[in-house]
């Protein structure tokens, strides 16, 4: 490693953790060469194991002798070129307003995410996060699908980044252990089809054998219970689920209509006292155990 000691949080060789949103992280050279940062020595190291290249790290400097590991597995995977910035304590709370607790910053490559197809080769039990707009949601249902053996995850267009720095720290790193990609597809200039889901997307589910489920409280739903005998019932009976595509939708509004309406199922989780929901990060952890 090459440790560079910060004279100030202004120096331009650390813009990517001060001056740079995520979102253009993100996009500067979509999708391959675009850069996430991932924050905490557990979130890093998670990430490393994984095989994510680091671009360079933004450490605070009482955390430097703690990460002697991890500083160790860089050097032997991608030489000893990469730079660690080191700043003091007081340095990173002006970068990020508060106390850096977690101690050190890594920016990272993105990776050309795989196809649904790949994802969800081997895969009997998918979830698929609707819209899901807060990024704490989405790190803490990757991190319940994870711990609960969901297979894969699928991310719609206009759901939230699992990368994005609050999401990967959320999910304690899980979202670089669990399977991953976008449902979407592309117009014949290139282009997003911003239409892809729910319309095409449920259909491509469909074609690779799930069974489609939204989690709603809709009057035709069946219960959380009923989902789960089906799942465990003979390969006979026609009631019988093999492969399972649970959808959770966005925050407030829930799935969509064109979703519920596509979807095999709808099936609710009860609700007593009067609690007309769960939030979604709670709701998919309960139907990940329920399932698993």
């Amino acid at each position: 490693m090459q440790f560079i000691t910060l004279d100030t949080v202004d120096d331009p060789r650390v813009e990517a953790y001060v001056s740079l949103t995520e979102m253009q992280l993100r996009n500067r050279l979509e999708p391959a060469k675009g850069v996430f940062i991932a924050e905490s020595p557990k979130v890093i190291d998670r990430a490393l194991a994984a095989d994510r290249e680091p671009l360079s790290l933004l450490v605070e400097e009482p955390w430097l002798e703690g990460m002697k590991d991890t500083f160790d597995f860089i050097d032997g995977r991608w030489g000893a070129d990469i730079p660690v910035y080191v700043a003091s304590p007081e340095q990173l709370k002006r970068l990020t307003g508060y106390r850096l607790h977690r101690g050190a910053l890594c920016a990272m490559r993105r990776w050309p995410l795989p196809s649904v197809a790949e994802v969800c080769k081997s895969a009997r039990r998918v979830a698929v996060m609707e819209n899901i707009v807060d990024h704490t949601n989405v790190g803490a249902l990757m991190r319940s699908a994870a711990a609960l053996d969901v297979d894969a995850v699928l991310v719609t267009p206009s759901c939230g980044d699992p990368l994005y720095r609050r999401a990967a720290r959320v999910s304690m790193g899980t979202v670089f252990q669990i399977p991953w990609t976008r449902i979407t597809g592309f117009n014949d200039d290139g282009t997003e089809n911003k239409h892809y889901w729910p319309f095409q997307g449920i259909d491509e589910l469909k074609s690779l054998g799930f069974t489609t489920v939204a989690m709603a409280l809709e009057d035709r739903s069946i219960s959380l219970d009923e989902l789960t005998r089906r799942l465990h019932a003979p390969a006979e009976d026609p009631t019988h689920i093999d492969k399972l595509a649970l959808i959770f939708g966005t925050e407030g509004d829930g799935l969509s209509h064109h979703t519920i309406a596509r979807a095999d199922l709808t099936v609710k989780i009860p609700m007593s006292h009067g609690v007309d929901s769960l939030n979604v990060a709670a709701s998919s952890a309960v139907a990940f155990y329920a399932t698993r």
